[in-house]
């Protein structure tokens, strides 16, 4: 298992457009990837999850993936995180 720890930047924090984009790039990699934020982890391939964290600026959450791509899939999200200007 793949793990990587990110603190969100942006002012509204993991709104709906990010987190779409976030949730589109979990999901072309096989392995399960999983979100956790405050004692709660969701699937990342799940909008509907993603959103219920209701994730605010300031906020640490760490990306776990589990899998044959698991390495790839923990950059990829790494990745959109930081292009999408969410956070680092």
């Amino acid at each position: 298992m793949a793990q990587k720890t990110f603190t969100i930047t942006d002012e509204t924090g993991i709104h709906a457009r990010p987190a779409t984009v976030l949730v589109q790039t979990a999901s072309k990699f096989s392995s399960d990837v999983n979100l956790e934020y405050n004692g709660k982890t969701v699937n990342l391939k799940s909008i509907m999850g993603v959103m219920s964290l209701g994730i605010p600026k300031g906020a640490s959450i760490t990306v776990t993936a589990a899998g044959s791509d698991e390495d790839q899939a923990i950059e990829a999200v790494g990745e959109t995180i930081k292009t999408q200007g969410l956070g680092e």
